[in-house]
């Protein structure tokens, strides 16, 4: 039966976190002491959780991958549910903290999460990532154009 977590490359990244239900990646590296201590962990909730994907991406082999969602820190965990990313998370999570993501994301209402992400689309334009960053403030104060050295 070999392992329950699945080896994504960016060849298949697009095609596996697009798929209905739930996706859930694991970022990491053979060097990463964390990443490490976390594998055992991420492949039982694996083997508990059968019909969720757990894929694992070796950002040493997968660079321009982990580049291009923007990885800075591994290990790093995505969720994915129904093609929309749900959760991001650095660092090693213990057993408990895994488990209760898997759950709260199994028990979403994915209607209600695709008309949130509709909305926000609409209010902020695609793209958007809710990083705004703080120049409207200061426009809004001083107009734009204002170019002082606060």
């Amino acid at each position: 039966m070999g392992t329950s977590t699945v080896q994504i490359t960016i060849d298949n990244f697009q095609e596996i976190v697009e798929k209905p239900g739930i996706v859930l990646l694991d970022f990491w590296a053979e060097w990463c002491g964390p990443c490490k201590m976390f594998a055992p962990v991420f492949e039982k909730a694996a083997e508990k959780h059968t019909d969720v994907v757990f894929g694992k991406i070796d950002t040493e082999a997968e660079q321009d991958l982990a580049q291009a969602v923007g990885i800075s820190a591994i290990p790093t965990i995505m969720v994915f549910r129904d093609g929309v990313l749900l959760f991001r998370e650095s660092g090693a999570l213990p057993p408990q903290a895994l488990e209760s993501i898997v759950d709260q994301v199994k028990k979403l209402d994915m209607d209600e999460v695709r008309k949130k992400v509709a909305e926000h689309a609409h209010e902020h334009g695609p793209g958007c990532d809710h990083d705004h960053d703080h120049d409207h403030a200061h426009d809004h104060e001083h107009g734009p154009g204002c170019d002082h050295d606060h």
